[in-house]
């Protein structure tokens, strides 16, 4: 039977060994959607994620907080409230603001590379 709903709290969260401060949570697997996977990432204050791409693409969106994002050769400050799509084989990386920063993201399930760039 398909679990159709995960209550708050029901998945854990795992540190990103590239970043600093960040963490992970899979809310929806690869393997049990078909087409999507959908994940929420925390970084306390000041944390982030280093400059890096990915296969795929992701569609992501800002639910706490807010962070310097570098897309390619773009710097946007974004917010709670925000929407972001980073094109796959795009350069980018985060830095979280004072408040620390939390968003979700959906990307496709397809196999991913990430590379520090």
């Amino acid at each position: 039977m398909t679990e159709y709903v995960r209550k708050n709290g029901s998945r854990e969260s795992v540190d990103i060994t590239a970043g600093q401060g960040t963490s992970m949570q899979i809310l929806v697997g690869s393997d049990e959607a078909p087409n999507f996977a959908l994940r929420k990432f925390t970084m306390k204050p000041h944390g982030g994620m280093p400059l890096h791409t990915n296969v795929v693409e992701h569609e992501q969106y800002i639910v706490k907080g807010s962070a310097v994002v570098v897309i390619g050769e773009e710097t946007f400050e974004v917010s709670a409230g925000d929407s972001v799509y980073i094109p796959g084989m795009v350069p980018h990386s985060y830095k979280a603001g004072i408040d620390g920063f939390e968003f979700i993201c959906v990307v496709p399930n397809k196999e991913d590379k990430i590379e520090l760039v």
